[in-house]
């Protein structure tokens, strides 16, 4: 009987999470910001919350392991598309473009490769609090998935400011920060 009975008791469990699961909403996004430490140890991401109501992420490369060539010059964004962005540092340099938050809890836009200068659709959510996965796709089926670590502290030669600031990195011109509006003055009556 006590086997009937937590049968019994499992299958109306199921039903009622099959109801409730119905009317689930959508997953809120776990906010992505702060400082992570790519895969291959290269580089440092700061995502930073962007945009003119502050509801995507934007992403700036604030460490090198190797900010200089041989020759002891900092890389540049050769490769970009865009000449005027091509004499640019790539340390301090916007790569992640204003994600939007979706509805399965991830944040989905583009990504910037300065290595080939192309943009690729990009996903990224928390795994836990100090994991961050990142998933590139070329076109939906060659896509790789990348776990970056969540970094506090802060290594010589780090870009410490928010974007914009002056030991910051530089946003994009369509991702800067947009200034508040200046309050106009209303004339006065000529009598």
């Amino acid at each position: 009987m006590n086997f009937l009975l937590r049968f019994v008791l499992r299958i109306a469990i199921t039903i009622a999470m099959m109801i409730l699961g119905g009317r689930a909403v959508a997953a809120t996004p776990t906010d992505p910001s702060g400082t992570w430490l790519v895969e291959d140890g290269r580089a440092r991401v700061r995502l930073e919350r962007c945009g003119p109501s502050r509801d995507r992420i934007c992403g700036f490369i604030v460490w090198m392991k190797e900010p200089a060539d041989k020759r002891g010059q900092p890389y540049r964004d050769k490769e970009n598309p865009d000449a005027d962005k091509r004499a640019r540092l790539l340390l301090g340099h916007q790569l992640i473009m204003g994600l939007q938050a979706t509805s399965d809890g991830r944040f989905a836009g583009d990504i910037y490769n300065a290595e080939d200068g192309k943009s690729y659709s990009v996903s990224l959510w928390r795994e836990s609090a100090d994991r961050l996965m990142l998933k590139g796709c070329l076109i939906k089926l060659l896509c790789q998935t990348q776990t970056w670590q969540q970094t506090l502290d802060v290594q010589p030669g780090q870009l410490v400011g928010l974007a914009g600031d002056l030991n910051g990195p530089r946003a994009d011109k369509e991702w800067a920060q947009v200034p508040p509006p200046r309050p106009v003055q209303a004339k006065a009556k000529a009598k």
